[in-house]
């Protein structure tokens, strides 16, 4: 495989290669560095000095050339425009003229969608660095430097990091290129409203590249960003289409409706788990265990279903599938046993059945690049809608009448109708699913490798100014073998760039900052989980709601998902960074948890609606945000294998729903008066905690 310092030299323009950060110099500095630290001849503040001089160099480089660069094609803009100009006063415009000036236009931007990719590689260089640097001595270097170069009026590194200039000249291109098209009588430009659909695709590649480089959105990308599917780190302008050999749509398909039923089948029992309950003898509050007992089982399922997709799709999908048929009949079947125990084990056998795993892998692995951020939209949104639709059909199902031995009511008609479901599902699965080829997967490991060197860089961000100048012996020997990169060849050792093989290795692989946003995403799992599981029980002793009641609440809850993201997305996300809305919506989560408290006036139905709906938009506003920041900070090591980033975050997650439910049959022994209070104080405190953790490492987000 090959290390991320021979993918960057390869991904660069050739006649440009002496204005690139010279990433390779620069991590032979690092290692001289620490040579001479550990001898004594140099001390702390002499360091941070000269690399902070270097870098600056690096930088000025880099902005110096962007500027000539930039020049030059603004030249070409001017010549071009006065072409334009001597046209349009022409009587008889000559079609073949404005062919040509067309493509001329294109030429310039081509030219300029290079010149875009050289900043962006730059700006990759230069986070990369900065976390080597971080990691192989233990300073918060990235926190000063970032801080003090970022903000500063006379920022070179806002140069590189945010084009300053190089939205006008995209904008030059795309208004002259807009005119230049055949508008057939049309007056409308590229300001006008409601915006015309001819685009010339030169520009949709510019505009693409420019947002990738701020980090700029639309909701289609906030959305993706959901589902924690790492896209490819180093740009580049042609896309690899190696993965389409294993793609097939109605696969895509397939996986996207096992998300959409597994979600259907989580949420479908929440308005009438306590009723059920009851029935059987136990009391409401055990709906906790009922609802927690399937994510229970998905702690563990994630992890056999993660390790079987590196070999197969369609064996675990059908294995879920009967799983899954098996156990929603036993949850329906434990009405007439009488028996809690088999509605446990049906719920268990449900979790056992959770196939996200494989889902997510299938989009990761062999959905094309071209369609990857569609296809992890397409995942978010499956899920969103199955959450939407579970407890909405089970407010439709409120009838009673039996065939035979058999009792269908609100209780048991949800298991009978996921039962059914997942038949339909398995046969069509038969039918119509494709196993990728198996080489596919070397394939995509071998575009992958660009970014396996990236573990050697990570594990020690943000440890602190108050950290020994080196770290201890076994990171330095990790060091020390990625530092072979430049030893003669650009390889780094093999097991310096294999993924993660268990759960311990991956866990060595976390800095502090991926450990605050698996944080925050428990946090957020475990309020949202609170909120959910238990609305049943709060909704029917305070304001003694109708299981239709409840279903109808909990599905306009679903249905926000996507308009607040859509918002979120289109708008939010390119007014403020990424870690700005962070922090806001963790706020604004705390706001709704303090709001649903019940302590001196009598509890409404406004106070409970208006704060559950803060508290639930607020969290899935900040699932966005996290897992796009989580993919940010994480190494390259855990975007593929067994035990990967999304399997992490998937853990983090389930566990957090675990405790949340097992929180409420807990809480329910004290008594139903006080049930809310105590299962929103460790929401509280768990929420304050993430505040805390994530200023600790605010600047580190960058």
């Amino acid at each position: 495989m090959v290390a991320f310092g021979k993918k960057l030299k390869e991904r660069q323009i050739q006649e440009w290669q002496g204005y690139y950060i010279n990433y390779k110099l620069m991590k032979k500095k690092v290692r001289q560095y620490a040579q001479q630290i550990q001898v004594g001849a140099l001390d702390r503040q002499h360091v941070l000095k000269d690399f902070s001089r270097m870098l600056d160099d690096q930088i000025e480089k880099i902005v110096l050339f962007l500027l000539e660069q930039q020049g030059l094609l603004a030249s070409r803009l001017v010549k071009l425009g006065e072409q334009h100009d001597a046209l349009q006063q022409q009587q008889d415009q000559n079609i073949s003229k404005i062919s040509e000036l067309r493509e001329a236009y294109r030429a310039v931007g081509r030219d300029l969608l290079q010149l875009l990719f050289f900043v962006e590689i730059n700006a990759i260089g230069l986070r990369k660095i900065l976390k080597k640097f971080d990691k192989r001595f233990g300073y918060r270097f990235t926190d000063y430097y970032v801080k003090t170069r970022a903000n500063h009026p006379y920022s070179q590194l806002q140069q590189v990091f945010k084009h300053v200039g190089l939205g006008a000249v995209v904008g030059a291109i795309s208004r002259n290129l807009h005119e230049l098209q055949d508008r057939q009588g049309s007056y409308l430009s590229i300001y006008d409203q409601p915006a015309l659909p001819l685009q010339d695709p030169v520009v949709n590649s510019l505009n693409a590249a420019a947002d990738r480089l701020t980090h700029s959105t639309n909701f289609l990308n906030f959305l993706a960003q959901h589902a924690l599917i790492m896209q490819e780190e180093l740009p580049t302008p042609v896309e690899e289409s190696a993965a389409d050999r294993g793609y097939s749509f109605m696969s895509l398909l397939l996986n996207l409706a096992n998300t959409f039923l597994y979600m259907v089948n989580t949420y479908i029992i929440v308005p009438t788990a306590d009723d059920y309950s009851m029935s059987l003898g136990a009391a409401a509050t055990v709906c906790g265990i009922v609802i927690g007992a399937m994510a229970v089982a998905q702690v563990f399922s994630s992890v056999y279903f993660s390790a079987w997709s590196n070999k197969s799709y369609f064996r675990p999908l059908v294995f879920s599938s009967i799983v899954l048929f098996v156990g929603n009949v036993m949850y329906a079947l434990a009405y007439d046993l009488n028996s809690i125990v088999v509605l446990l084990v049906g719920r268990l056998l449900c979790g056992f059945g959770s196939a996200r795993a494989v889902n997510r892998r299938y989009i990761s692995d062999y959905v094309p690049l071209k369609i990857r951020m569609q296809a992890s939209a397409g995942f978010v949104s499956a899920s969103a809608l199955g959450m939407a639709c579970g407890p909405a059909l089970a407010g439709l199902l409120q009838t009673n009448f039996k065939i035979y031995k058999f009792t269908f009511n609100q209780d048991t008609l949800p298991g009978w109708v996921m039962a059914f479901a997942w038949l339909i599902y398995l046969v069509w699965l038969s039918i119509s699913f494709r196993e990728p080829l198996h080489e596919v997967e070397e394939i995509h490991t071998a575009q992958e490798s660009h970014t396996v060197t990236e573990a050697v860089q990570n594990n020690a961000l943000e440890e602190g100014l108050k950290q020994p100048l080196l770290l201890n012996s076994e990171d330095n020997q990790e060091d020390e073998n990625d530092d072979q990169e430049f030893d003669g060849s650009d390889e780094a050792p093999k097991e310096s760039r294999l993924a993660a093989t268990s759960i311990r290795s991956a866990y060595r692989l976390l800095t502090p900052s991926v450990k605050v946003q698996l944080l925050i995403y428990f946090m957020l799992k475990y309020a949202m989980e609170i909120l959910l599981s238990e609305s049943s029980v709060i909704t029917t002793y305070y304001f003694k709601w109708s299981t239709s009641t409840v279903s109808i609440f909990l599905a306009c809850l679903g249905l926000t998902v996507l308009p607040v993201n859509i918002v979120v997305g289109s708008y939010i996300s390119n007014m403020f960074e990424d870690r700005q809305i962070l922090l806001a919506s963790e706020i604004m989560v705390c706001v709704g948890i303090l709001m649903s408290f019940h302590i001196i006036f009598p509890y409404s139905v406004p106070q409970y609606v208006c704060s559950g709906l803060i508290m639930f938009v607020s969290a899935e506003v900040l699932e966005g945000v996290n897992l796009s920041l989580l993919s940010r900070v994480m190494s390259s090591r855990l975007s593929r294998g067994t035990y990967n980033g999304g399997l992490l975050s998937t853990e983090a997650g389930t566990i957090a729903r675990v405790i949340a439910d097992a929180t409420i049959t807990v809480a329910g022994y004290l008594g139903q008066s006080r049930l809310l209070n105590v299962t929103l104080l460790p929401s509280l405190l768990i929420c304050i905690a993430s505040i805390v953790a994530t200023c600790y490492t605010y600047n580190s987000l960058y």
